[in-house]
């Protein structure tokens, strides 16, 4: 059987993983920035965080929008 590899970069990647890594990189502040919610700007918690995407389509949308965007940035800071 041939191996296929996934061509989708968020592929294996959990939200948690993806909202860990651009916490990480940009920090509550300027994600609240780049992504106009209340939970990356009032009392921001990566459980929060978690709880408002996983109940909420159109921002979770946003937040996996960002991590592709950003996985260059990740890469070169490895």
């Amino acid at each position: 059987m041939e191996n296929l590899k996934s061509k989708d970069p968020l592929h294996g990647i959990t939200l948690q993983k993806i909202v860990e890594q651009l916490v990480d990189h940009y920090g509550f502040d300027t994600l609240g920035e780049l992504i106009k919610v209340k939970c990356f700007t009032d009392n921001p918690s990566i459980k929060s965080s978690l709880n408002f995407l996983r109940k909420t389509d159109w921002a979770r949308k946003q937040v996996e929008d960002l991590y592709v965007q950003s996985l260059l940035k990740f890469e070169n800071k490895v």
